[in-house]
């Protein structure tokens, strides 16, 4: 089954939303005016219900099928929030606020969930129910935590969640999944070292902070590479490193900030126990002291054996079984749709963006030819799940 016809009609209405949300990017939970037109089209499409303020910001619409009678409810995930970066693209719909820019395709998945809505509230061709869910705070505010504590998945009677990204470097028209540990955990650490300071001409009057954090740098990535089973998957790294303000000052203290990702609870466990021991003991050996900070964040993100096969296979339904990889590599980037499928059962997916720049990068942009193929999937997806 190729593109959906009526989405394929769709398209124009879908880029030109899309462009919209592009040009007015919002942060975190900050996204009252997406969420208001994300509410707004909702309601016009006549969906059954829409709530707003889940997860503080998120919206939740609901959309009952006409093919006979199921109490059976699947979630569509979409999220809503831009990223604290300038756009250094020149396009007609640039941002148009500073700092801020729609820099990982959100914009995009919004707009094709919102598509989907709008075919699925026109058809009902299904029985149950089909939650689209748009929520915000994805970009490490845990917006998908929110709204699972906010009870959204019991009040809804949600008993399979689906979520969905773009790829940049995937050809458009592809898909990508895989059964299993599909994004890394996301955690973060924060160490405090304090030495002695002193004139940086008398270092053996001093204990020297930064040389203590310079042997706590080298000596982390043993812990990859000699505790952690080469099989596995596991980085640490170190991007912030605050030091002292002049030449000649061996500063008081250091701080150290960085990320641990891990694709198992096994070694998110060890990652945790030895950071400390290393931190720890190598400040302690060169007479220093070491306040080590371990925050969990978002968790491994896995995808269900059932429910991936499934996703595949309506992937393939629209483009080809060929052009889905259904045994994509796993990457070590994160993503908060994790704490939605630790309570459900479901299955993130991938759709080719094309030759763009990466996510995250001031020049990324989403592909708008990429729509037909995200907005089928999530139309045949429902109409599948939910056959009668």
């Amino acid at each position: 089954m190729p593109i959906v016809n009526r989405v394929a009609d769709l398209h124009a209405d879908i880029v030109a939303w899309r462009r919209d949300l592009h040009a007015h990017p919002e942060l975190l939970y900050d996204v009252t005016r997406t969420a208001g037109m994300v509410a707004e089209k909702l309601r016009e499409f006549g969906c059954d219900e829409v709530v707003t303020g889940i997860g503080r910001t998120g919206v939740v619409g609901v959309i009952k099928g006409r093919k006979g009678t199921s109490d059976k409810a699947i979630g569509l995930r979409a999220d809503m929030d831009a990223l604290p970066i300038e756009e250094a693209n020149d396009l007609p719909y640039k941002s148009t606020v500073p700092g801020k820019m729609h820099a990982c395709g959100h914009d995009g998945h919004t707009a094709m969930l919102l598509g989907a809505a709008r075919y699925l509230a026109e058809t009902r061709s299904f029985a149950g129910s089909a939650v689209v869910i748009f929520q915000p705070a994805e970009e490490g505010g845990g917006g998908g935590k929110a709204m699972v504590e906010d009870g959204m998945l019991d009040r809804f009677g949600i008993g399979e969640v689906y979520g969905m990204h773009n790829y940049p470097g995937m050809p458009v028209g592809q898909f990508g999944i895989r059964p299993g540990p599909m994004m890394a955990a996301a955690d973060y650490i924060t160490i405090e070292i304090e030495g002695v300071g002193g004139h940086a001409a008398r270092p053996h009057l001093t204990v020297d902070p930064v040389l203590v954090a310079a042997q706590i740098i080298v000596g982390i990535q043993s812990i990859v590479s000699r505790n952690v089973d080469p099989l596995k998957s596991a980085v640490v790294s170190i991007p912030v490193v605050r030091a002292g303000n002049a030449d000649n000052v061996i500063p008081q203290t250091v701080q150290l900030k960085g990320t641990v990702r891990s694709l198992s609870e096994e070694v998110r466990k060890l990652l945790e126990t030895r950071l400390r021991q290393v931190v720890e003991g190598t400040a302690a050996a060169h007479g220093a002291k070491a306040k080590f900070t371990y925050r969990r964040n978002y968790p491994v993100l896995v995808n269900h054996a059932r429910q991936t096969e499934f996703a595949a296979s309506v992937a393939g339904e629209v483009v080809g079984a060929a052009q889905v990889d259904s045994e994509l590599p796993p990457m070590m980037g994160a993503e908060d749709f994790s704490f939605m499928l630790n309570e459900r059962p479901g299955a993130f997916i991938w759709v080719g963006n094309g030759d763009s720049a990466g996510l995250h990068h001031p020049s990324y942009n989403f592909n708008d030819e990429a729509i037909p193929y995200g907005t089928s999937y999530w139309v045949k997806l429902v109409e599948t799940a939910l056959a009668p």
